[in-house]
């Protein structure tokens, strides 16, 4: 990463020696791209772990519930992302538009959730990251937990935001590679399993042996999973909040062209919903099936003798929550090298993820604490300063928070499910703040205050009274005693948050929040317009310093207040269709339906879901560079003559540079 900014430096003139470059990408980055780096910062180690352990606890319905609880909030995010656009087009973060709008109160409250929300995250990978490469080499889980953001650190302190996004794609790219390696191995050429009928009677012969407690007839077949469905809201809840106040999509947004924030944010949802899904009803059924298959030394081939000896033991209660059934199953397929291969995409995740983090948390240190209570004066060098020393220190009070977790008990699993109960008050409370002008101040903070306290008392109380008043890590991870909590804390937040608005609204008209770093930005956006088009004339550069606010649309053509209005109606409905499609209209009629799945229902599952995966890879890996093929041949041009005659690939100043293909 550290060379592919070099040559980026070299050969395209894009260099993150400029603070709005290091934490924006010059707001020029295109749609493919854009998509890319939200599959990535969304697939943590969670993603591949925990969506295989729920597909071992609950069968076939655990992938849906896991990728369709974790997709709407992206495509939902499609809306604010436009509306980002709209009403705080230079923004670097939304606690920025928070503090402009509401005061230093509100922006103080809203930035302990934004920073939790990060610190909760970055614990996740690096607890998940951790525990499956112990698992898998035998190395240190303290050692790991320092390792994973120390070694992504380097590269973007280096590189910034597009080091990150450059990053994502090759993460991305690999990923899908190793995944679809995975699939064609159980479901096509694996000894143990081999296809999809051997799968199916496999599975069945589990439901005998252990049946699933929740699910029609015991069966891993079926998609009526009263635990699956319960598992299925916490998990919408608690990712509204890791989506709605998690920087790292915010700065997405934020380094994207206006013109196409929406397509991204849609693009990136529908092609991220491949992964968990796929990746689950592989590695976590496939877990589940070796169960039935016999291991070498077995003495009986019959699955219910009790002379039968599994090739994978079923796991215990711990083992599943610590995400284990995917890198047990892989190993069990393909030996060291199926472990090797989920270490590798376990690798990527965890780092592009972690990078997604790190430049997240950099840029609220840097802009809503440093330039905003300790020096408002910061010069273009302090502030890059500040951004570089962000990344360091977030990546070292990840590594603490990582060891922390692991030596009180607490998984990765249980902090999964936790997330919305802390997180969840604050959601409705800050996308009303960017989208809606009549949100109200108090109404909005007392909201999210308040519903985070009911949060906790509803989680509490409610694992008080199953579990004859015994409160611990164990007895509060349970699925009702989340569920309650979840609930609680986004309903009340966005309860009060609403009707505190309706009943004393206010009347805000977004012109400040519009003039948030709106000079600076003018002249960095006009001076890296896009890096794979021409370059602006110096007339127009000079002209951007000077033009007011309200002409940002003559600054860039891009901002014209109808076209991205055209652009959140579009969002608005795209995003709130295929919520209803994933959500509603597909999962809840096959819940009611109670049927256990034949062979051909199953093949008609993975099928699909083979088809998406590869509909997928072709968004976010072939896409992305098609779009940025001029650069490509830029920098291949570049290369060859600095090969052919050493120093003449230079990148040439902007104001002699020619349009690419001239």
């Amino acid at each position: 990463m550290v060379g592919l900014t070099a040559m980026q430096a070299r050969y395209t003139g894009v260099s993150p020696k400029d603070s709005e470059e290091f934490s924006s990408a010059s707001r020029s980055v295109k749609p493919g791209l854009i998509a890319s780096g939200i599959v990535s910062a969304w697939t943590w180690a969670a993603t591949l772990l925990q969506s295989s352990a729920i597909a071992y606890r609950y069968g076939i319905a655990g992938p849906w519930w896991y990728a369709a609880g974790a997709t709407v909030q992206v495509l939902l995010f499609a809306q604010l992302a436009a509306k980002l656009k709209l009403n705080a087009p230079y923004a670097h973060t939304w606690l920025e538009i928070v503090g402009t709008r509401w005061g230093t109160t509100a922006h103080l409250i809203f930035m302990v959730f934004g920073l939790a929300t990060n610190l909760i995250v970055s614990s996740m990978l690096v607890l998940g990251g951790s525990a499956t490469v112990t698992s898998l080499t035998g190395m240190s889980t303290i050692a790991a937990c320092f390792l994973i953001p120390l070694g992504v650190a380097i590269y973007v302190v280096v590189g910034g935001m597009r080091s990150t996004l450059l990053c994502d794609y090759t993460h991305t790219t690999v990923l899908f590679a190793i995944i679809l390696t995975f699939v064609f191995t159980v479901y096509a050429t694996s000894g143990y399993i081999g296809s999809i009928s051997r799968m199916h009677y496999l599975l069945g012969e589990v439901s005998q042996i252990s049946p699933v407690a929740g699910n029609a007839g015991g069966s891993y077949l079926t998609f009526r999973s009263k635990n699956g469905l319960i598992f299925g809201v916490i998990n919408l809840i608690g990712n509204f909040a890791t989506v709605f106040q998690d920087q790292a999509y915010w700065q997405r947004a934020i380094a994207s062209r206006p013109s196409t924030t929406v397509k991204a944010y849609l693009i990136g949802g529908l092609a991220w919903f491949a992964i968990p899904f796929v990746f689950s009803t592989t590695l976590g059924l496939s877990a589940v099936a070796f169960s039935a298959v016999p291991a070498a030394n077995s003495s009986s081939q019959d699955p219910l003798s009790s002379s039968f000896i599994p090739l994978l033991a079923p796991l215990s209660q711990d083992a599943i929550s610590a995400g284990l059934p995917a890198s047990l199953a892989a190993a069990t397929l393909l030996g060291k090298s199926g472990a090797a291969a989920l270490l590798i995409v376990l690798f990527l995740a965890v780092t592009s993820a972690t990078s997604a983090e790190l430049i997240a948390v950099s840029s609220i240190l840097t802009y809503d604490v440093y330039v905003r209570y300790i020096n408002p004066k910061a010069t273009e060098q302090q502030i890059l300063r500040m951004s570089h020393a962000g990344v360091v220190i977030f990546a070292l009070v990840m590594g603490i928070a990582g060891v922390i977790f692991y030596y009180i008990g607490v998984s990765m699993g249980w902090l999964y499910t936790f997330m919305g109960v802390i997180l969840g008050s604050a959601v409705c409370p800050i996308a009303l703040c960017i989208t809606w002008k009549k949100a109200s101040k108090v109404g909005c903070i007392s909201g999210s205050v308040i519903g985070f306290s009911a949060g906790i008392i509803a989680w509490l109380v409610t694992t008080s009274a199953l579990n004859q008043k015994v409160i611990n890590v164990t007895t509060s991870g349970g699925n009702y005693e989340m569920l309650a909590g979840n609930l609680a804390s986004i309903g009340v937040g966005a309860i009060i948050s609403t009707t505190a608005s309706l009943i004393w609204p206010d009347d805000y008209d977004f012109a400040l929040t519009r003039a948030i770093n709106a000079r600076s930005a003018a002249v960095a956006s006009t001076n890296i317009n896009d890096e794979l088009e021409e370059p602006e004339d110096e007339k127009k550069v000079q002209d951007a310093s000077v033009l007011s606010v309200t002409n940002e649309a003559q600054i860039d053509p891009e901002l014209d207040p109808v076209g991205l209005n055209k652009a959140f109606k579009f969002a608005a409905r795209a995003s709130i269709v295929l919520t209803l499609v994933l959500m509603i209209i597909i999962p809840l009629p096959l819940f009611f339906a109670q049927t256990v799945y034949s062979v051909t229902g199953l093949s008609v599952w993975v099928i699909v879901g083979i088809i998406w995966t590869f509909l997928s890879a072709f968004t976010v890996v072939i896409y992305p560079l098609w779009e940025s093929r001029a650069a490509l041949r830029l920098i291949s041009r570049g290369v060859i003559m600095d090969i052919f005659s050493p120093g003449s690939g230079k990148f040439v100043a902007p104001s002699s540079m020619k349009k690419p293909g001239e």
